[in-house]
């Protein structure tokens, strides 16, 4: 909106910095973080008030959490959604359909969310929607997006260390994109399990999208680095700086001991933004290595329940694999910053790849 304001003026004298991504990507960010600091605390007191005893805690997660953890409020994705929306509009160029296609996904998720994070604390249970349902919807939305956004960027898939080499998937391709944003999202949902665990490395995540997306959109980089090039596509570190900002935001109050969780109401949206800009990137495959956090506690959960099915025994002493290491005797705030540890190094092996190809 500020954008088109000041192009409508002509970006009269120094204003004209507003052209620039970088700028917007920064204002972004101080945007999306002051509003976080402004009305979190308003937020996050109205939903205390409507929920009372708040998120109900898992009865056969670690039981030290039935004590620290109860009574903390739910549903905080909503500071980072209102946080993200706002000043992605307030800062983006509006004729650039891949912020739309990112911010349907993470909208569409987060009400997905929303009504998983309702029905647990209304029915006062740690179980929401049915898996079923969710899924359906989660796919129902990735796949119109995927869609949408195949138009623009192709219907290939790269893959890292290659020059600008892929296989076509064809039509397969949207329920191969719908598959890795679905599957982002609910990796991060097993994440969410252990206080600022899940939003830093999404920050982090985003962050070298971010990087990605910049770099993919520029033709001259892209040459450069022998990667696809995405018309548009450099647009996207407007949202990506405002995930940056809502997401420290969040964290302000997310830091322990938490004064409100996230639920799936963040978790699935963040989650879900993340796995759509490895699709309008073209770096899908890259996604497994940024996001290998996210993998790792998602095939934790995968290995526990087909082992116990199998043979009776667990694999670990509790999944997801961060509950497992709080079982091992680690302190939650160990857990936490090693995992952000793991993230940083992740995302460091992800930008890699541009150049090793």
């Amino acid at each position: 909106m500020i954008y088109h304001l000041l192009e409508w003026l002509g970006f009269p004298g120094p204003l004209n910095v507003v052209r620039y991504l970088t700028f917007r990507a920064g204002a972004s960010t101080v945007t999306a973080l002051f509003l976080a600091l402004l009305i979190g605390r308003p937020l996050i007191d109205w939903l205390r008030s409507k929920q009372g005893k708040g998120q109900p805690i898992r009865e056969d997660g670690p039981q030290g959490h039935l004590l620290t953890k109860k009574g903390t409020p739910t549903m905080g994705g909503l500071l980072i959604l209102i946080c993200l929306t706002v000043s992605s509009v307030l800062w983006m160029e509006w004729n650039r359909p891949f912020i739309w296609a990112v911010l349907f996904v993470t909208l569409g998720f987060g009400t997905i969310g929303f009504l998983d994070d309702y029905a647990k604390v209304t029915r006062r249970s740690s179980a929401g929607l049915s898996g079923r349902m969710r899924l359906l919807l989660e796919f129902a939305i990735a796949g119109a997006a995927v869609a949408i956004i195949s138009l623009n960027t192709g219907t290939t898939l790269y893959f890292p260390f290659l020059k600008d080499q892929g296989v076509d998937l064809g039509p397969f391709y949207i329920a191969f994109g719908a598959f890795v944003i679905v599957g982002a999202a609910n990796a991060v949902n097993l994440t969410d399990g252990l206080d600022g665990l899940a939003i830093m490395p999404v920050i982090i995540a985003a962050a070298t999208f971010g990087v990605i997306a910049y770099l993919v959109g520029n033709a001259v980089f892209a040459d450069y680095l022998g990667i696809h090039f995405v018309r548009g596509a450099g647009e996207l570190i407007v949202f990506v700086g405002a995930i940056i900002g809502a997401g420290l935001g969040f964290l302000w109050f997310n830091a322990p001991p938490a004064a409100v969780f996230m639920g799936d109401t963040g978790s699935l949206a963040i989650g879900g933004a993340i796995g759509t800009l490895a699709v309008v990137t073209n770096h899908e495959i890259v996604l497994v290595i940024v996001g290998g956090l996210f993998v790792l506690e998602a095939v934790s959960v995968i290995v526990q329940v087909a082992s116990f099915k199998l043979t009776g025994k667990r694999v670990f002493r509790m999944a997801p694999i961060h509950h497992h290491f709080e079982q091992l005797g680690w302190p939650e705030s160990t857990v936490v910053i090693r995992f952000w540890i793991i993230a940083i190094v992740l995302a460091l092996a992800g930008l890699a790849t541009l150049k090793l190809r």
